[in-house]
């Protein structure tokens, strides 16, 4: 089993390095369904001009369009970044099995923040969660890439970021 997930994860990191290549936020996800992977994404916000192109809704999309259904039944998600609010529940709709993530995220994860406490009342579909998978590998990636942006002197003001 560690074996599986492993490889899922590195998967999943594929397409976080397809977003670091694209200038995105390197973040990845693939949705897994009997062994298959049926969705595959990665973050994309800034060349879809899409505020909710995160790696997880597009693997979501992916995988419904491959099924032909919105329900995900029996579908897992391994994703390099611990997800938030908005993807969380997506996979709540979706009705993901099992929610497989490498990185926390302080800022906006679900779970990190403390959001999932404030929220999990209303939703009506359990998922079961594993973090920490390949964890460090993640976390170094993200570093560097935020890194990289700063020393770029790269800022965001009003909306924009000067690339």
């Amino acid at each position: 089993m560690a074996e599986r997930k492993l490889f899922f994860m590195k998967q999943a990191f594929q397409q976080a390095k397809t977003a670091n290549k694209k200038g995105e936020v390197p973040v990845g996800a693939v949705v897994v369904r009997d062994g298959k992977i049926i969705g595959r994404g990665h973050n994309s916000m800034i060349q879809n001009s899409d505020p909710g192109a995160h790696a997880e809704m597009i693997a979501l999309r992916r995988a419904g369009e491959n099924l032909k259904n919105y329900r995900l039944l029996d579908c897992d998600l391994y994703v390099t970044l611990e997800p938030c609010l908005m993807c969380f529940s997506a996979l709540v709709h979706a009705r993901i099995s099992t929610l497989v993530y490498a990185a926390d995220d302080p800022k906006s994860g679900i779970f990190t923040t403390g959001s999932y406490d404030l929220v999990k009342s209303v939703y009506n579909h359990t998922i079961a969660v594993e973090s920490g998978v390949l964890k460090q590998q993640a976390s170094e990636i993200l570093k560097i890439f935020f890194q990289e942006r700063r020393d770029a002197g790269a800022v965001e003001r009003g909306g924009f970021e000067n690339r």
